[in-house]
């Protein structure tokens, strides 16, 4: 399989993104993504992780429909490719990959304070 590379930002961010399915738009992928992992996300260092998924192909993105809530400007949602989820796949099985080669006697470790 190709070798895909995905920061952990953009892994949290992919997965958010397919979690929401439909609905993965800015505020709603920020406020997942703090919901779940209780971390705080910036809209900018969002805005910069889905820039740069897209840029990598991995993700798409396209106008909603305009709202008076919004100003009658649309929302913009993003949806995962099918390289996205071969990214995802990828890093998937190399995390898993890695877990199971750790020695069992290395988790079970205690360490001197």
């Amino acid at each position: 399989m190709k070798k895909f590379h995905l920061g952990e930002f953009e892994e949290i961010v992919l997965l958010t993104i397919a979690i929401l399915y439909k609905d993965a738009y800015g505020v709603a992928i920020k406020e997942e993504i703090e919901s779940r992992l209780s971390r705080d996300v910036s809209m900018g260092a969002l805005h910069a992780g889905l820039v740069r998924l897209e840029d990598k192909g991995y993700i798409k993105s396209f106008n909603g429909e305009t709202t008076e809530d919004r100003a009658g400007r649309p929302r913009r949602y993003f949806q995962m490719t099918a390289l996205g989820k071969k990214a995802l796949e990828y890093s998937r099985q190399t995390r898993e990959s890695l877990w199971k080669a750790i020695p069992k006697i290395s988790l079970e470790l205690k360490f001197d304070s």
